[in-house]
């Protein structure tokens, strides 16, 4: 049946050859920009907070005590 499609110039997907084209150039420069937008946010989770952390964990909060006793201060 594919083979009988294929003689008679018909694609499976109803496609000629330039719309086939435009699609996969669509479909392609879609997939980049998907790729290139979740490369971006790994990079900037991997600045935030790395997988892998240090020997020390991930977040010394010593100063965290500082600035919420700080905060506080201006608060009241």
């Amino acid at each position: 049946m594919a083979s009988e499609m294929y003689k008679s110039g018909n694609s499976l997907s109803g496609l000629s050859d330039n719309e086939a084209r435009e699609f996969h150039s669509l479909f392609m420069s879609s997939t980049i920009a998907y790729v290139a937008v979740a490369v971006v946010a790994h990079v900037l989770v991997w600045l935030w907070r790395p997988w892998f952390p240090s020997v020390k964990g991930y977040v010394s909060l010593d100063g965290i005590k500082d600035i919420a006793t700080q905060a506080i201060t201006y608060l009241v």
